[in-house]
């Protein structure tokens, strides 16, 4: 955890790596598997603030990855759910079976990417934060309110995140707000409605926001860890899910304001800084990957080849100037992706022609980047339907193209009472930004379910591109059911958890 934090003393890393190791332990065959066994339950732990302070890293040490179950990491499963159903991967050599399900608009309760039990596991270990926490003001006096307030901020923060994650991709979800730390805590619940999950992590967020740290002291742990302006992300993302559009302009403008966070210079070093590197001034969240706890990326996408580039994305998303080679998009071959072969290069290249070795396979995961904050106020001020939002929204568009050296090809420059097109030109900038970011499908689902699902064209027109031939007209028809647009829930939790039901279109 050396990338989240600088450790003060050899206590303090002792304690670091036990909470990191107890939170790896946990029950078998419960529901949600959540129950860690030992360790940061045991009440002779919550003794000190060092103890608070471990046991918030423990919390973001899961989302690198649980061993102890086996778990996927989080990073590949957001990887799965946000990008498996869009239209910038294509199969390759070793894509497997329940992948092929997904990206073909036909899966099943059986299939292990609707696993969901890694993400309560890490919700979990927020919950257990939060209900530990408050005790240990009474027996280390040098806890300080402030200092209690911030970690509690992050663990609301980041329960709230995930639980945006699973709202997005389930619909209806179990809201478990306690923590599970024995078998008497147990709770089969029933899931809570979509909306009463929002409602859940809007308040969250908003409590959250009043007592998170600005700072923590170094790069790694500003972008390791959730700041203030981490929330104001996640806010302004789960207000455009809510069509508040006011609210997520209102919370970008927090960010842009601050004059704290800024585009890194699309010039030769840029990819080296903003991906190699990582934790840039563009950056305001980031999974911590380092040698010491590497992510699967290179697997996936270099050494046993799972998915690689759909051919849209060279041909027609970022497009070729075939008038000069040296004017090209930034973010396109050599960034996102090697155009020679598909490859997703985004993980895997050391710069724009360098492969890494396997062992050097810890890019970070990016959650938040002020290009996203950028793209989702153009997004929101789109929705205002003035000529003013949009010329403000079309100004926001072209700032983050100017940086990449956007090809004009790809420049549909509407007009400022073109309130569609400007929408739409959000879109499609969004996807050439945010390539393999696990944002696609969001984004795209986003996109066609606003105002009473005005535009499911996007969805439809994607199956097009996406489906085989012969099942086309199945995908189709399941696109049309809007249901369809949630996975199932996971067998395994229907059979462990009898409150749970079947999400509706896979009855």
């Amino acid at each position: 955890m050396k990338d989240i934090m600088v450790l003060q003393n050899k206590r303090y890393y002792v304690l670091t790596l036990l909470v990191v190791l107890l939170l790896s332990a946990t029950s078998c065959k419960k529901w949600f598997d959540l129950k860690p066994s030992n360790g940061i339950i045991d009440e002779d732990y919550w003794k000190t603030k060092e103890d608070v302070h471990a046991a918030t890293i423990g919390c973001y040490a899961s989302l690198l990855g649980d061993p102890a179950n086996k778990d996927k990491q989080l990073a590949e499963i957001l990887f799965l759910w946000g990008e498996l159903r869009a239209d910038m991967l294509a199969s390759a050599v070793n894509t497997r079976s329940e992948e092929f399900e997904v990206m073909n608009m036909n899966t099943s309760p059986s299939n292990i990417i609707t696993d969901w039990r890694p993400v309560y596991r890490s919700i979990n270990y927020c919950n257990i934060l939060l209900k530990k926490g408050p005790a240990v003001m009474e027996l280390d006096k040098t806890f300080t309110q402030d200092m209690l307030n911030s970690y509690l901020a992050e663990a609301k923060a980041l329960r709230a995140l995930l639980y945006f994650y699973l709202v997005r991709s389930f619909g209806e979800v179990p809201l478990k707000l306690e923590p599970t730390t024995s078998d008497d805590e147990l709770v089969a619940l029933a899931k809570s409605t979509q909306q009463q999950v929002l409602q859940q992590i809007v308040a969250d967020l908003q409590d959250a926001e009043a007592k998170a740290a600005l700072t923590y002291g170094s790069q790694a742990s500003d972008k390791g860890r959730i700041t203030r302006y981490t929330i104001n992300a996640i806010q302004a993302d789960v207000y455009l899910w809510m069509e508040r559009y006011t609210d997520a302009i209102a919370a970008c403008n927090k960010i842009i304001t601050s004059r704290k966070f800024g585009l890194i210079a699309g010039n030769a070093a840029w990819f080296n800084t903003l991906y190699y590197t990582g934790n840039s001034n563009e950056s305001l969240f980031e999974f911590q990957f380092s040698r010491q706890k590497m992510n699967s990326f290179h697997a996936m996408f270099a050494t046993t080849k799972r998915f690689v580039a759909a051919t849209v994305v060279m041909d027609q998303v970022y497009t070729t100037d075939n008038s000069s080679a040296l004017t090209r998009d930034v973010r396109a071959d050599g960034a996102a992706v090697r155009a020679a072969d598909n490859t997703i290069w985004k993980y895997v290249g050391k710069n724009a022609e360098d492969l890494r070795s396997s062992d050097e396979s810890y890019a970070h995961w990016f959650v938040y980047r002020y290009a996203d904050v950028l793209l989702m106020k153009a997004e929101a001020l789109a929705q205002l339907h003035t000529t003013e939002a949009a010329t403000e929204a079309l100004d926001l568009i072209y700032t983050v193209r100017q940086r990449a050296n956007a090809l004009t090809a790809t420049d549909n420059a509407p007009s400022t009472t073109d309130f569609d097109g400007v929408a739409r030109f959000v879109l499609e900038e969004q996807a050439r930004e945010q390539m393999y970011e696990g944002k696609r499908w969001y984004n795209l689902l986003r996109f066609a379910k606003r105002d009473n699902y005005a535009h499911l064209d996007v969805l439809l027109d994607l199956v097009a591109t996406t489906v085989p031939l012969n099942m086309m007209n199945s995908a189709r028809a399941k696109i049309r059911d809007y249901n369809s647009h949630y996975f199932p829930i996971f067998q395994y939790e229907l059979q462990t958890n009898k409150n749970l039901v079947q999400n509706p279109f896979y009855k």
